[in-house]
């Protein structure tokens, strides 16, 4: 199998001229969820601020229903969590009519509950704005002015949109699984984890042409029949020509270049992006068939992402990054832009959220 890991894909600012360690423990990386709605104060569902570390959101949903009672069906979250860090997110718990259980008898070491809300609705999958990081760099040693030279350049112009390595899962287990699944010789496998395999597909696919547009150097300028898409939005409009106006809002960041989340239906590109996106996707049938095959519908995701709030600084050989990022987009994509990094070899690479 010859799919790239996020370390074959291209650049957008050149190779990093900086290296170090990362995740050398949890604490070097920092999530805090940034929650799209605020509780309402009433209703039969709470709302908790879950703090973890060194541990996955589907194993602390887990937990928290036992503690509570409740069928693990009643227990949602907004988006799934790096397992090696310490990330704070939020969690929802359908009570009604029983009692609020003592979170603070819970007597777990791998996570706490910082506080808790009445809300009258589950947390829905992707209710969230976005993510902040704060990620810890050690053993670091490079060309400091090039590392600023490129956050400055992601300031104002962002990142490519990759899916991080962590999608395709170990030594992309996950693609195997897939592929295994699509030749019919997976055949009983769970929703969720069957979910796990087709989005790594998709994932893969997009990272294609993304990469093709990287390495053609037109990522983030607009061509011919693009599929724009609002930003912080899944709303999406032709563009079969390129104005001056199109190009004012793309350099203002308030519409984005696209790529295809494969599937059945239209491509919904037209032009000079069409031929480009089937030219990159015509070896690949057999995902993409196995996609179509599985019922899963055309969709579009902006090639490039907004960085905000990015800052950065240096203390001897450790270097500490913070920045936000919108659902849905790897912390990763932008590291791996600055510095050429490493897992600490204490810990295994496991699969990032992508929400």
């Amino acid at each position: 199998m010859t799919e790239p890991e996020n370390r074959l894909l291209p650049f957008a600012y050149g190779t990093p001229r900086c290296r170090g360690v990362i995740r050398h423990t949890p604490e070097d990386f920092l999530v805090d969820e940034i929650p799209l709605l605020e509780a309402d104060g009433e209703g039969e569902h709470l709302l908790l601020h879950v703090e973890k570390r060194d541990s996955n959101t589907a194993w602390v949903a887990g937990v928290l229903a036992r503690f509570a009672g409740v069928p693990r069906m009643d227990v949602s979250y907004a988006g799934l969590k790096d397992r090696h860090a310490v990330t704070r997110q939020w969690f929802s718990i359908r009570l009604a009519g029983k009692p609020e259980p003592d979170w603070d008898a819970i007597g777990s070491s791998e996570f706490r509950v910082l506080q808790t809300a009445r809300h009258s609705r589950k947390l829905r999958v992707g209710a969230l704005k976005g993510n902040r990081f704060r990620i810890r760099v050690r053993a670091f040693d490079g060309d400091e002015a090039a590392l600023d030279a490129t956050l400055q350049h992601i300031t104002r112009e962002g990142i490519p949109n990759y899916f991080g390595e962590q999608r395709f899962g170990t030594d992309d287990a996950n693609l195997a699984a897939a592929r295994a699944l699509f030749s019919g010789e997976l055949k009983r496998v769970k929703r969720e984890q069957r979910g796990f395999y087709l989005s790594a597909v998709r994932s893969l696919l997009f990272n294609k042409v993304l990469a093709a547009r990287v390495s053609a150097g037109n990522w983030n300028r607009p061509l011919a029949g693009e599929r724009m898409m609002l930003d912080g939005t899944r709303s999406s409009f032709p563009a079969a020509t390129v104005d001056d106006e199109l190009r004012r809002r793309h350099r203002e960041m308030d519409i984005h270049l696209s790529g295809p989340l494969w599937g059945r239906g239209e491509a919904m590109v037209t032009a000079e992006v069409a031929e480009l996106e089937s030219a990159v996707l015509l070896p690949e049938r057999f995902w993409r068939e196995g996609l179509e095959g599985f019922g899963l519908q055309m969709e579009r995701r902006a090639l490039r992402v907004p960085v905000s709030d990015l800052a950065w600084s240096r203390q001897g050989d450790l270097l500490e990054l913070g920045f936000s990022l919108p659902k849905g987009c790897f912390a990763t994509a932008l590291l791996r832009e600055c510095v050429d990094y490493r897992q600490s070899p204490s810990l295994d690479p496991l699969r990032e959220s992508s929400t």
